[in-house]
């Protein structure tokens, strides 16, 4: 009895002591709802990637709901410095899956209004990942990005 009471602990404590990787989050819109802070973004264009974030001095947001999506970039000095620093968006959007749709329907950037952009997202504990291509013909836009931002709480 004690040598069964002694392997069952054993093996207790063995699989208690495995290594598992997070597993990734099923993606819902109630899964991605609230508020996300960007960490790291960067930007390929042709063979040329460039980091674009993060940069000292700014901060940028994304807010998810049930249908919409909104995102906000300032820089911290409340735009007391020589380039000020301010941009904002906001649309609706879809979610099937790991394919995420944006519409943009308001941007400070206002050539970039009621298009469509198509992304992969992945989330992992707090973490999504945004990954795909933005493309504007009529801006000479083609750029692959990737976003990597985490929940706050």
């Amino acid at each position: 009895m004690k040598f069964q009471l002694l392997l069952l602990t054993g093996l207790t404590c063995l699989a208690a002591c495995t290594d598992k990787a997070p597993s990734s989050t099923e993606l819902t819109n109630h899964s991605i709802a609230g508020t996300w802070k960007l960490v790291s973004s960067k930007v390929t264009r042709g063979a040329k990637t460039e980091v674009t974030y993060p940069v000292k001095g700014q901060e940028m947001i994304k807010l998810f709901n049930g249908t919409h999506f909104a995102f906000f970039k300032h820089d911290l000095a409340k735009g007391a410095v020589p380039v000020p620093v301010y941009d904002a968006g906001a649309g609706t959007f879809s979610l099937k899956g790991d394919q995420y749709q944006e519409h943009l329907e308001y941007c400070n950037y206002r050539e970039w209004e009621n298009r469509d952009f198509k992304f992969t997202l992945t989330l992992k504990n707090d973490t999504i990942t945004q990954k795909g291509v933005e493309k504007i013909d009529s801006l000479n836009i083609n750029q692959e990005i990737v976003e990597i931002y985490t929940k706050i709480k």
